[in-house]
């Protein structure tokens, strides 16, 4: 085996496990987890380059180019010598009133753009958001599986993020009864998200009227994560919480953003839709911490949003065929069971049946063993369940190309088989 790729393997567990760093950062950092999705991916891109013949099932993002449309849109602005400057640092004002336009027609509230903050994509959003929210002592309640960097900033916000497990048996989504169970005094805000990442998981439309009327009973902010809102499949329906629950807009903010719908990942535009007090006070934040998102990108998210859709839909049609494929050779795998995703674009099967096993001659307690054994033995990377407070299931993406995806989820049977 090549150097780089036995350090490589090795060093996989660590990002998955704090580790006390021997610099003297500040406590908030070093007791921070690595982002372990661009982690996983990290790896196995050095694999690669380290001629390995690696299938990456890690990275959240479309496999597409981005449509040329906005491409072109983003060409035009470069050119513009207006976009070579300072802007408003909660954004454009075209963009915002775009978004503002299409948040009224999925929220059912008539939004106004001083109520939309422009972010560097929608963690960055997340941030703010937590950031203006939430303070020290703030309980956050956070439906587990949950997507990594939700706990990280609620935490960097001072709040304590409170986790509330679900599985497979409840198709991943959070109940009344649980929420009630883990509300306290001090519990601030919910973060609610559908479609769901790493679960797929969709909420009927009743269900979350149910979380809306309760969490407005309560006084609970809600922070509902709708950046997989155009990505679902079959019959399932992506429900805005403030258009069943109109009383629960006062205290509810929206994020999304262009980065999974237009595959846009690396151009880092996303926005929170938030009450006008809360608005002002995450553009204040971004004020003094970053300042306009780059004037190229979004000007080209305005083009994503205001043009054509075609390309949209025919990569929502991709996803939903390569979603089935993976179902269908998952389900093949013994001791492997998959609940169907109904959006984004990923799959979160239980590894429960083949834990305790030996596998390639190794001890597999747990999905951050097989991960490490599946990256060593099959050079396919996926990210475990223990990254997204569930263990005993694992996360894989399915924005890659049919044959890798098969080839892929054909690897690891093959290595579970041996």
């Amino acid at each position: 085996m090549k150097d780089g790729v036995g350090i490589a393997l090795r060093s996989l567990r660590p990002l998955f496990t704090s580790n006390e760093s021997p610099v003297p950062i500040a406590r908030r950092i070093s007791d921070m987890e690595e982002s372990p999705t661009l982690a996983v991916t990290a790896k196995a891109n050095a694999l690669k380059v380290a001629g390995e013949s690696v299938i990456g099932f890690g990275a959240g993002e479309p496999d597409f180019a981005t449509p040329d449309n906005i491409v072109q849109a983003a060409v035009r602005a470069a050119q513009d010598p207006a976009s070579h400057r300072y802007s408003a640092a909660a954004g454009l004002p075209a963009l915002r009133e775009a978004i503002a336009v299409t948040a009224s027609q999925t929220s059912g509230q008539t939004i106004d753009p001083a109520q939309v903050v422009v972010t560097n994509g929608g963690k960055h959003a997340l941030y703010n958001v937590f950031m203006a929210l939430v303070d020290p002592g703030d309980e956050v309640i956070v439906p587990a599986p949950y997507w990594v960097s939700y706990p990280e900033q609620i935490r960097l916000a001072g709040g304590t993020p409170v986790a509330v497990s679900t599985s497979k048996e409840t198709g991943f989504r959070a109940t009344i009864e649980q929420l009630e169970a883990a509300r306290t005094p001090s519990t601030k805000a919910l973060v609610f998200v559908s479609p769901s990442n790493p679960t797929g998981a969709v909420y009927p439309r009743d269900e979350v009227e149910a979380i809306g009327a309760w969490a407005t009973e309560h006084g609970i902010w809600v922070v509902t994560d709708e950046i997989y809102d155009h990505l679902v499949y079959g019959d399932a329906v992506a429900t805005s919480l403030p258009a069943v629950v109109p009383d629960a807009a006062e205290r509810t903010i929206i994020v999304n953003g262009v980065a999974k719908t237009y595959a846009m990942t690396g151009w880092r535009v996303g926005w929170s839709v938030s009450p006008p007090a809360m608005a002002k006070g995450q553009g204040k934040l971004q004020s003094q911490l970053c300042s306009n998102v780059c004037n190229v990108a979004q000007l080209a998210a305005l083009e994503a949003l205001t043009g054509p859709q075609d390309a949209l839909i025919s990569m929502r049609e991709a996803f939903d065929r390569r979603r089935r494929l993976a179902v269908e050779h998952l389900s093949a795998i013994p001791g492997v069971e998959v609940v169907e995703p109904e959006g984004a674009f990923y799959v979160f099967p239980s590894f429960e049946g083949v834990l305790g096993r030996d596998i390639a001659g190794r001890r597999i307690d747990t999905t951050l063993d097989l991960a490490e054994v599946l990256l060593d033995e099959a050079k396919v990377a996926i990210v475990p369940g223990e990254a997204f407070g569930t263990p005993g299931y694992a996360r894989l993406s399915y924005a890659l190309g049919d044959d890798d995806l098969v080839e892929g989820i054909g690897r690891i049977g093959e290595v579970l088989a041996a």
